[in-house]
């Protein structure tokens, strides 16, 4: 009796064992035999330096990149205080048709480039690429003569800009995991704000080399910031790196680690999988959730749309050119701040959905502010917390998206793409809002409106993908179902869910 019991002991302990292992071994499926001699606390260490290694590379060098493409794409708003409508003999529609022009060029060569970039090996030096050519056309604006001048090089300047932005969400995307993503996009809307920020300060700067050997201000302003980003690009081309799995910067064990952790948490690795470029744009086609995030992306980015014509509105404070431009900087600056508390809290309560209601709540108040009186004050007071909540809900809807469509890796380039590029068509028709100010009625009206429509569509899709969810956790045929909506076999057996909503 004794021994029977005994044994059954035994088994009981066995099969305990049993369990365990193979629990251990679900952890770590597919992981590489270099990552299997190490314990689990030097396999965290290993992590820990490499998001440390692409955290000092990477995102300072993207940072600077991003604060030069928003100087060079937003200094036509600086050049208006600064006479380049009297010099070229604008009218006030065909100035709004030069600052949209830009995204003519800009939208649609966006979903090409991200396309190429997912499978090519140098993504750093594509970028940096266009980033020289994109600094030399900014200070080939400094010659132009005419209205219709000024229209082609903005045109060109939009289709080499749009390699940049889509580009580095992907390639930030292919080195982070999501609860590491926000925070570094939130960098890279940070190094945007700082742009904005200091571009008012270096126009204002520049207002005061007007005529200085015979040039007016305006094309000091492009000629300065033009040059510094080609030099830029050409030096950061030697360091951007390429993706986790041929990078120079990180040793054979580390291209392991990183290529598996981002397997493990999603699927499959960036450098093994075979899904052709057009494959990944028709599978992402097929995927609802991509209609639901542009569609809420065109709503945000009518609402970011104040950065086109920010010194617009500060100047119906009253002051004059130099003061305006330095009026502009401390919104932004406390959008940066802004921005890193938004993410850190996003990525520590693991949510997409709540920040987003809160700056939509934040910036319809500005709006309402701004149509509601023209006192200084108050409107000044609007104008500090304006680009934090009109801006603060595109970081988190670029995190949503990786999130949402880790895999397969070209369908997330695809839909990086397809959001940021039909999201901006935006940009286009709310260039012609800004009349009749100081209150412009039907620009804040619009953006208001967006705000508006982008809370209820947010938690339409935030119910959708309970249902997802639910659907998942069903199992067998029920969690089949969700494949038809981008989700893939190998993300139902690693336990994959939506999350964040």
């Amino acid at each position: 009796m004794a021994d029977n019991l005994e044994t059954k002991q035994y088994d009981t302990k066995d099969a305990e064992l049993a369990v365990l292992h193979e629990s251990v071994d679900d952890a770590n499926v597919g992981m590489p035999e270099s990552l299997r001699a190490l314990t689990e606390d030097e396999r965290h260490a290993l992590e820990k330096k490499i998001v440390r290694k692409a955290d000092m590379v990477i995102l300072p060098i993207i940072g600077v990149l991003y604060i030069l493409n928003y100087i060079d794409r937003q200094n036509l708003s600086a050049a208006k205080l600064q006479g380049i409508m009297d010099d070229l003999n604008m009218t006030t529609q065909q100035f709004a048709t030069s600052i949209s022009i830009l995204f003519v060029g800009y939208l649609p060569f966006q979903i090409p480039s991200n396309l190429i970039i997912s499978h090519i090996t140098r993504p750093g030096a594509y970028i940096c690429t266009a980033v020289t050519i994109w600094g030399s056309i900014s200070a080939a604006t400094a010659a132009v003569q005419s209205y219709k001048a000024l229209l082609a090089v903005r045109v060109i300047l939009g289709a080499v800009e749009a390699v940049f932005f889509p580009g580095v969400i992907y390639l930030l995307s292919a080195w982070y995991k999501k609860n590491e993503l926000g925070r570094r996009i939130a960098g890279l809307y940070i190094g945007q704000q700082v742009g904005n920020a200091f571009g008012g300060l270096i126009a204002a700067g520049c207002l005061k080399l007007d005529g200085a050997h015979g040039i007016r201000g305006w094309r000091w302003l492009f000629i300065i910031e033009g040059v510094a980003t080609v030099g830029l690009g050409l030096i950061f081309a030697l360091f951007l790196p390429e993706y986790p799995h041929n990078a120079k910067m990180l040793t054979p064990l580390e291209r392991d680690m990183a290529v598996w952790r981002l397997e493990k948490e999603a699927g499959a690795a960036e450098g093994n999988e075979q899904i052709g470029t057009m494959e990944g744009f028709f599978i992402g086609l097929k995927d609802p959730k991509i209609y639901a995030l542009i569609f809420m992306n065109m709503m945000s980015q009518c609402m970011g749309s104040i950065a086109n014509f920010f010194p617009t509105i500060v100047k119906t404070l009253g002051y004059n050119s130099i003061n305006t431009l330095l009026l502009t900087a401390p919104p932004y600056v406390f959008a940066g701040f802004f921005y890193c508390g938004l993410t850190w809290y996003s990525d520590r309560k693991n949510t997409m959905y709540t920040p987003i209601l809160f700056c939509l709540c934040l910036a319809s108040i500005t709006y309402i502010i701004s149509l509601a009186t023209t006192n200084t004050a108050a409107r000044y007071t609007a104008m500090i917390f304006m680009p934090s909540g009109s801006v603060g809900p595109q970081l988190l809807l670029y995190k949503t998206i990786n999130h949402h469509m880790p895999r397969p890796v070209a369908k997330r380039a695809a839909a990086i793409a397809m959001m940021n590029a039909i999201g901006g068509t935006s940009n286009i028709w709310t260039s012609y809002l800004w009349y009749n100010g100081p209150r412009y009625f039907a620009a804040f009206g619009a953006l208001l409106a967006s705000g508006v429509v982008f809370a209820t569509t947010i938690t339409a899709y935030k119910f959708y993908l309970r249902r997802q969810n639910q659907k998942l956790e069903a199992g067998g045929d029920r969690a089949r179902e969700t494949m038809k909506h981008g989700v893939t076999q190998q993300m139902i057996d690693m336990g994959w869910r939506y999350e964040g909503y």
